[in-house]
């Protein structure tokens, strides 16, 4: 110990990799929460296994979570990990490729037995040849050592094996300096009545850290200083937690009680296990037995005076097509939330895609336009689920939000807001009988919305067009068209409550970078290095994907290149080109991951070498 150096740092990528078995996930996210506590600045990535139940050691079936912290602000959840942890021989050949060239390896060398070997597809052991050359490899014998922390306990070998993950936690803990206090009383909490596993979560956690504390197999130990955060009240969150919390403040705001309809769908799943559990705020959850009933109730919600949202991703929203337009028939404020996922149809459904937005613009019969935004962080998706309702309940109209699964499963501080710091938008119905007519409109459009038993008030609804003010049903094609061009113009509308679109850093630069939703961190991550190496160049990130802001086409026109990243093969370059007439330059990756920023740095310089 006495030869042991403490170096303080301003950042660190660590990933945990294992069989989906394993307990990765869960040593990631005590990892992050405990990072959180600590007053790091973090982003994280959890990678779930394409294949469900995949077999056990192979490399199909290798579970990951990064998790990039830092002092100081960070965007990403890194490029390139420095640490991983690797709990078998297919996790070591999953993510050798993917870390810095001198990261450190700490090997669970318990699995790295001729069976786990074969699994993985080695042919020889990557721990006794020139494989793991240049890496700081740690060995660690995980599964054995959990084993003989645990001897006293009475569970079952399966059950103490299990607990390695927590072994795994508790050095990593100790290599960073980090307090073991949060995640024992997680232990007590979690496994509340269940003392036999209380124990040996907490013997096996321990037991990782004394490891690193007693044996000398580490020259250095970590300390990442707390991040110089604005000052309030943080929690960490998801984008899945987020965009549940913002609804449930929308709904506070508007002064209506929220109902979410929905289908179980990876990886919008967690959003109606949020809710479901906010019950006391006046939250209705319904679980329907498909997409289609899932958005049916939801308008029907919406019909009875209910902050209605449904949430699924791009093969539900798929199906939610039709009721998608018979919410724009009836003119009904929904919010639609799609946790956008690699497709097409199943696809990768625990992988990340941009690839819904052309779906989620035109993926209807008909002229049928509905207001489209997008969230650039998991935080973010708290602000953009409060927009997106204030929009539908203002204009009367469905409205899709655009996440994906990147955002939804990864996380960072938020900083809780102030309620003063939320305007409210309470929702006026029509009370008075008087000149009632269903299709009427105020100065933005919008139809009067009657709650059902009004007295007076009474009218009905429904998926044929509908006459101009009166709402009776019409085949009149001169009033088929006026209704068509009048639901466009409210929704056009719209623009009026959107802000200008934002360019930062260099005005006076040549080449602008538009982004949309996730791609936003890694794209901002490369400009800051790029404008650090002394060039210039300028960013623009668009939440209000339909309708644009009004700025929209002067600020493309500024700049002799527009540059548009995106994770899809030009589906936001396409619309630039058909709506403005500039020919974008693009950078696309579709291979179900997040963008790196090295990976935009790199095809930036290069057309920043082409001006």
């Amino acid at each position: 110990m006495s030869d042991q150096k403490v170096e303080i740092i301003d950042e660190v990528t660590v990933r945990f990799a294992g069989d989906s078995g394993d307990g990765m996930q869960l040593a990631g996210s005590q990892f992050t929460n405990n990072t959180a506590l600590a007053g790091h600045d973090l982003s994280t990535l959890p990678d779930y296994p394409a294949e469900i139940r995949a077999p056990a050691g192979t490399v199909f079936g290798v579970s990951g979570f990064q998790i990039h912290y830092s002092s100081s602000e960070i965007k990403t959840p890194g490029d390139a990990p420095d640490v991983l942890v690797a709990m078998n021989p297919a996790a070591l050949k999953v993510n050798l490729p993917e870390l810095k060239s001198s990261a450190t390896i700490i090997v669970n060398t318990s699995s790295f037995d001729n069976k786990h070997l074969k699994l993985a597809g080695y042919e020889n052991n990557p721990l006794e040849d020139d494989t793991l050359k240049g890496y700081n490899v740690i060995h660690v014998p995980m599964t054995q050592l959990t084993q003989d922390a645990l001897e006293k306990v009475a569970i079952s070998t399966k059950e103490r094996e299990r607990s390695k993950n927590f072994f795994a936690l508790g050095l990593t803990f100790w290599l960073f300096s980090r307090d073991l206090t949060p995640t024992l009383d997680w232990i007590d909490a979690k496994f509340d009545g269940k003392p036999k596993l209380q124990e040996a979560n907490k013997r096996a956690l321990r037991a990782g850290y004394h490891f690193g504390e007693m044996k000398e197999i580490f020259s250095t130990r970590y300390v990442v200083e707390k991040a110089k955060l604005k000052k309030g009240k943080y929690r960490n969150v998801s984008g899945n937690e987020a965009t549940a919390l913002g609804f449930v403040a929308a709904a506070m705001k508007a002064k209506l009680e929220l109902f979410l309809g929905s289908y179980p769908i990876t990886p919008a799943s967690e959003i109606l296990q949020e809710l479901s559990a906010l019950k006391r705020f006046g939250v209705k959850t319904f679980q329907a037995e498909d997409e289609i009933a899932a958005i049916c109730a939801t308008i029907g919600a919406s019909f009875t005076g209910a902050l209605a949202i449904t949430t699924t991703s791009g093969p539900g929203l798929a199906l939610k097509t039709e009721a998608t337009g018979l919410g724009v028939m009836t003119e009904l404020p929904l919010v639609i939330v799609d946790v956008q996922r690699g497709g097409p149809s199943t696809g990768l459904p625990t992988k990340t895609e941009q690839a819904d937005l052309l779906q989620a613009l035109y993926g209807r019969n008909g002229e049928a336009p509905v207001c489209v935004l997008a969230a650039a962080t998991p935080a973010d998706c708290f602000y953009m689920a409060i927009e997106a309702s204030r929009f539908a309940l203002k204009y009367m109209t469905p409205v899709i939000l655009l996440t994906d699964g990147y955002l939804a499963n990864g996380s960072e501080p938020f900083r809780i807001p102030d309620e003063s710091e939320i305007p409210e938008f309470p929702v006026e119905f029509r009370t008075d009988p008087k000149d009632f007519q269903p299709y009427a409109r105020d100065i933005n459009l919008s139809r009067p919305w009657a709650v059902p038993g009004t007295k007076g008030l009474e009218h009905r609804l429904g998926g044929l067009e509908k006459s101009h003010i009166y709402g009776n049903v019409s085949h009149v094609p001169e009033n088929h068209e006026f209704m068509v061009r009048l639901r466009e113009e409210k929704i056009m509308n719209i623009r009026q409550d959107i802000p200008d679109l934002e360019v930062v850093y260099d005005q006076d630069a040549d080449v602008l970078v538009l982004t949309w939703g996730s791609s936003f961190g890694a794209a901002t991550e490369a400009i800051r290095r790029i404008r650090k190496s002394g060039k210039k160049i300028a960013h623009a990130h668009l939440r209000y994907i339909f309708p644009t802001p009004k700025n929209m086409k002067d600020v493309l026109e500024r700049f002799k290149t527009v540059v548009i990243p995106e994770l899809n093969l030009g589906q936001l370059a396409r619309v630039i080109r058909s709506e403005f007439l500039i020919e974008p330059k693009q950078i696309n990756k579709v291979q179900g991951l997040p963008f790196k920023a090295i990976e935009i740095e790199t095809e930036l310089n290069k057309i920043l070498g082409e001006q």
